[in-house]
């Protein structure tokens, strides 16, 4: 933590300099000061008339939620929306799908810089804890989407922007505590508006046990911005980071045990031959089963952001934003391993074949450099946007060794692999509106990319790694929105986008992957009228070599993918509220759709053993054609709803619930590996009191699964032939899966100043 407040402290004085130069010579006009916020992110923000599914959620709505848990979680109920917890109660690693697609396949951009990692293509809300304190608002588009700079959304777009500064100064302070350890402090605050200058800051950590056994959650992350900001012009320097010590859980817990079978344990245990404590690990465990018993098995991540944006508007018609990112992360994930080979490692040495134990560290160390740009042009009828972006990413794998017993000395650290990614993406983008008359409006956008991938070196695994892959894409987008009149219109849209492979893909992978290719159908009708709403949205997905999960993980955690052909996503999506009365109001949202694969070959490898060593004799794989099956991790049913009644002013209670259909773990449409449909209940309350000697203090609790259902909300999968005393059995299947937390709580009181 000090080292987080030493950097923050740091950040703020270096900022405050940084923009009081720039700002030098820019005029300055204190009599109007109006936000910029429309120059940085217009280009590429869907709004009221464009024809695209989205949703906005504005910092207000989130407040009372937020109490310590991952910015995914927070967003569980926006349509479409499914999210996940590693250690269960949504604090450490979380994940978020939408239409069935990962988030990898979700382009995420923090003030139009990318945040996705470019080799991984995920996001990791663990490396920026409590960033929606620092939050103005979200908006997700689904399906394709406007032109984004970074990865090409594959099921949605995630684009958030930070705090617009605020005219006045302000403190405030957010504490929280709940179930299994669970606790948040933050402190914030700002400058206010002096001289068209500001500067504005947040220190915040948070804990967690974790619903899982040992999963616990060290966070501290910091936010600072200082600005110059007239009517006309906006400098903006940003510097957040966050830091990360999260025990891992990603192994899951195996189906028997979350059933608490003392029969499948056994069997399970027998098949997997495990050492006696981990025996017993399995046996006694329960639901909160954690694979994991080292006590340094963490994950230890750092990362830091450095943005600076530039927007100015020239007239009434011409405006221009220049921003650029610099992000610095560094970190390694910690392991114990038991009977190891030294050849495992060091397959050179004369006593490779020595067996011991190893603590073992992988570690990232990458850089990542942004600029982009929109230069925006509105006249009448039209809005032009020209825009785009320049990213460059250099990331270095290493693994070392930190302790060993082999009887060979191995020095302290020594490095056993070593391999480094680059990444070169280019993309440019020019958009139209234009509103052909009243009641028409039409939307082109059309955007080239191109991106470069290498990687050389040697893998975890000691084996070569040489990859050099270029990829041009071009991305055509249009639309029409219809308006009825006043309160209707109708939309429909068409989207082409592609996408390059993961670093995973490409390295891992026996068969070179192919870049995937997504033609996106959108129609849509929107009613909105003071005291109801409600919106309909159609959409048909087809994928060329959509690049699905198989359902299984590699070694460290990570998905499995494989290139199907053909496959699509089709559904509807419905929105509707109903306010009764200023006291009562009613939110809900369902999507019904069908996620399918036209065909593909399934493969499970027939793995031969030495019955006296165990050692593999031979390894076949076993292929079977598979047509019309579901997509893995897909369902067909998502809905999600929020009751709110207010009996008194400034006290809001809410029933919030959520219902996801049953998803299948791989892509072969069985039920025996699949995740149970689920009906999660969620209670929230707020009030807020404005006493004269402070600005505000508000108490907000949240109870999660009111109704204490036992369930989970992610897995994995995998097949495999086992043949003791060489018998031909069917193929076995593991399943695995993560639980989710039963009812537990968080309870927060925020003071503003």
């Amino acid at each position: 933590m000090k080292s987080i407040l030493k950097n923050a402290i740091l950040s703020l004085a270096v900022l405050l300099a940084t923009t009081h130069l720039l700002a030098q010579e820019i005029k300055q006009d204190t009599t109007k000061v109006e936000a910029l916020s429309e120059v940085l992110l217009s280009s590429t923000r869907a709004k009221d008339k464009t024809p695209l599914a989205f949703t906005n959620i504005k910092k207000e709505e989130l407040e009372s939620l937020n109490l310590g848990q991952d910015l995914p979680i927070l967003l569980d109920q926006l349509p479409s929306v499914v999210t996940t917890s590693d250690a269960g109660a949504g604090v450490g690693y979380t994940g978020i799908r939408v239409r069935g697609s990962d988030a990898t396949r979700v382009n995420v951009t923090i003030n139009g810089i990318p945040y996705n990692d470019a080799e991984s293509q995920g996001t990791f809300w663990v490396n920026m804890p409590d960033f929606v304190s620092s939050v103005e608002d979200i908006q997700l588009q689904r399906g394709v989407g406007t032109s984004a700079n970074g990865s090409g959304a594959f099921g949605a777009s995630l684009n958030l922007k930070t705090l617009n500064p605020s005219q006045t100064g302000y403190a405030s302070t957010t504490n929280a505590v709940g179930s299994y350890g669970t606790r948040k402090h933050n402190i914030s605050f700002g400058s206010g508006l002096n001289n068209n200058f500001y500067a504005e800051g947040r220190l915040s950590k948070i804990k967690s046990d974790g619903y899982i056994d040992r999963a616990s959650s060290d966070l501290s992350s910091y936010y600072t911005e200082a600005g110059f900001l007239n009517e006309n012009t906006s400098i903006k320097a940003i510097v957040f980071g966050g830091k990360e010590i999260t025990y891992q859980s990603w192994y899951g817990t195996p189906e028997a045990v979350v059933n608490n079978d003392r029969e499948g344990i056994q069997a399970f245990i027998d098949r997997n031959f495990p050492s006696d404590a981990e025996a017993e690990n399995l046996l006694n465990s329960g639901r909160t089963y954690n694979f994991y018993t080292y006590d340094n098995q963490v994950d230890n991540y750092e990362q830091t952001h450095y943005q600076l944006h530039v927007s100015h508007r020239f007239n009434q018609n011409f405006s221009a934003n220049l921003s650029g990112n610099f992000t610095r992360g560094k970190g390694f994930f910690e392991q114990f391993k038991d009977n190891e080979e030294l050849g495992d490692y060091f397959p050179e040495n004369p006593n490779a074949a020595e067996e011991g134990d190893v603590v073992r560290r992988r570690w990232l160390d990458n850089k990542f450099t942004a600029i982009v740009y929109s230069l925006n042009y509105k006249k009448n009828k039209l809005n032009l946007y020209l825009g785009g972006g320049f990213n460059s990413y250099n990331g270095d794998h290493f693994g070392e060794l930190i302790w060993d017993s082999f009887a060979t000395e191995v020095p302290i650290r020594s490095e056993y692999y070593f391999s480094v990614g680059e990444k070169r993406d280019f993309s440019t983008y020019i958009k139209g509106e234009y509103d052909i008359n009243s009641n028409l409006f039409a939307f082109v956008d059309v955007q080239y990319r191109k991106v470069n991938y290498k990687s050389f070196g040697t893998s975890s695994d000691l084996l070569n790694i040489d990859v050099d892959k270029d990829y041009d894409f071009f991305n055509p987008k249009l639309g029409l929105t219809y308006k009825i009149n006043n309160f209707n219109s109708v939309y429909g849209s068409f989207a082409v986008a592609n996408r390059e492979p993961n670093r995973d893909d490409l390295t891992k992978n026996p068969i070179t992957p192919k870049a995937e290719r997504l033609n996106d159908f959108e129609f849509g009708y929107r009613l909105k009228k003071p005291n109801y709403y409600a919106t309909a949205n159609l959409y048909y997905m087809n994928y060329k070599d959509q690049l699905v999960l198989t359902g299984d993980l590699d070694d460290v955690g990570d998905p499995i993918r494989q290139n199907v052909a053909e496959s699509f996503r089709a559904g509807i999506e419905l929105q509707a509220g109903y306010k009764f009365s200023n006291k009562l109001r009613i939110d809900a949202n369902a999507t019904f759709s069908k996620n399918e694969i036209k065909e593909f070959n399934y493969v499970v490898f027939d793995t031969q053993y030495d019955p006296n060593t165990f050692d593999t004799v031979s390894y076949e794989p076993i292929v079977t054609n598979l047509t019309n099956t579901d997509i893995s991790f897909s369902p067909n049913v998502i809905a999600g709803g929020t009751l709110t009644y207010s009996p008194i002013k400034n006290l809001n209670l809410g029933f919030i619930s959520k219902y996801v259909g049953k998803q299948f773990l791989d892509n072969t449409s069985s039920d025996s590996k699949s995740i149970d449909s689920y009906f999660v209940n969620n209670f929230n309350a707020s009030f807020k009191l404005q006493p004269e000697w402070i600005k505000e203090i508000s108490f907000n609790l949240l109870v999660n699964n009111v109704f204490n259902s036992e369930y989970v909300s992610n897995g994995y999968t995998y097949s495999y032939f086992y043949r003791p005393e060489n018998s031909n059995d069917d193929a076995v299947t593991e399943n695995f899966y993560y639980p989710q937390a039963k009812r537990n709580f968080l309870l927060g009181m925020t003071l503003k100043f």
